[in-house]
């Protein structure tokens, strides 16, 4: 089957790439009774960091439940919002809405999300008020709600705004989230609801993490004609994800995007397991798991300094005129996700 193909764009949707500007950032607080048992107090200190890291560039909105309105005000301060929508868990990228603009709106440029039915990764998890939080979070900021045909999470996919769409076929081709259907069929959805031209499917991973290969820890749209790559540790021999990274590079090196183009690909290499000791199996350790904000590149420190370096230092580079900052969320990190994973833009819009 072809990897890639093309088609005109929907007009009227389009998901602008994640370094256009934005009107603010969403994320979602973990409760105390959550999935995470102890680790609970930790991952809320690390969402904490990243709301108020955020919250110095753009505005930052915080999805909580009634339980945990105060406790996530107190930890996040006065200059983040909270969104009284109950959640289960942190990983909005997943859970809430993707945003769209439409450009023939009656009143000029509107936004609009998009509903994808998040299902627990395919039924791994069961997450009831996160199933329903892209609908109540769009009702409550009164944004209109596109239902998607397809089940999808928004860390499955990335774009470049200008009509590339990049995704792994195992987190989506798959009969956990999308039973009876085909990748054309798929495709033809995501062609529809993020309005873009082209598709680039690599192969990913079934079934060695929760997303079954996310997009997101992979590769990543820096700019138009440009992705860059995560190259995963190998000292220790090929695996699964270091065949998954060889299969994609593949295919980066061969195809073009939306305007015709060849895509320059830059890696980024993984840090060492050794320097940053044992983690756990479920550890993200893709520094590609970053998210971009009005002014400024959010990425993970992991405790290589050599690796946390050259990691910070390709993506000033791949991001000009933005700060490079570095947290830890090593607790976060521990269920599987990172940054990218806990955080969704809202683009500018009317």
């Amino acid at each position: 089957m072809p990897i890639t193909s093309a088609m005109p764009a929907t007009p009227v949707m389009r998901m602008p790439a994640e370094w256009e500007p934005h009107s603010g950032m969403y994320l979602a607080w973990p409760p105390l009774d959550s999935l995470w048992g102890d680790l609970a107090p930790a991952v809320q200190r690390d969402i904490a960091r990243l709301a108020r890291t955020l919250a110095e560039y753009e505005p930052v909105a915080l999805l909580a439940g009634p339980a945990e309105e105060e406790r996530a005000r107190r930890a996040c301060g006065t200059a983040v919002q909270i969104v009284p929508v109950p959640v289960d868990d942190l990983w909005i990228r997943d859970t809430g809405p993707v945003f769209v603009t439409c450009a023939d709106a009656p009143d000029g440029p509107a936004r609009a999300g998009v509903d994808f039915h998040f299902n627990g990764w395919g039924g791994k998890q069961r997450h009831p008020n996160d199933g329903e939080a892209a609908r109540n979070l769009l009702r409550h900021e009164g944004i209109a709600r596109i239902g998607a045909g397809i089940t999808a999470e928004g860390g499955s996919f990335e774009v470049d705004g200008g009509g590339t769409l990049l995704v792994a076929e195992s987190s989506l081709v798959n009969a956990n989230r999308n039973p009876g259907r085909t990748r054309a069929d798929i495709e033809r959805e995501l062609r529809r609801v993020l309005g873009v031209s082209r598709v680039i499917w690599v192969d990913g991973v079934r079934g060695e993490d929760i997303t079954d290969c996310h997009i997101d820890g992979l590769a990543r749209f820096v700019a138009p004609g440009v992705v860059a790559l995560n190259r995963p540790w190998d000292g220790d021999g090929p695996d699964v994800w270091t065949q998954a990274y060889e299969q994609a590079r593949g295919v980066l090196a061969e195809v073009t995007d939306a305007r015709g183009g060849r895509l320059e690909i830059v890696e980024i290499p993984e840090p060492d397991p050794y320097a940053i000791g044992d983690r756990g199996p479920e550890f993200l350790t893709s520094y590609l798991n970053y998210c971009v904000a009005n002014g400024v590149v959010v990425l993970p420190r992991f405790g290589d300094r050599r690796a946390d370096d050259r990691a910070a230092s390709v993506l000033r580079e791949l991001h000009p005129g933005r700060e490079i900052r570095q947290i830890t969320i090593d607790a976060v990190g521990a269920g599987g996700g990172g940054i990218h994973c806990a955080t969704q833009q809202l683009p500018g819009g009317a």
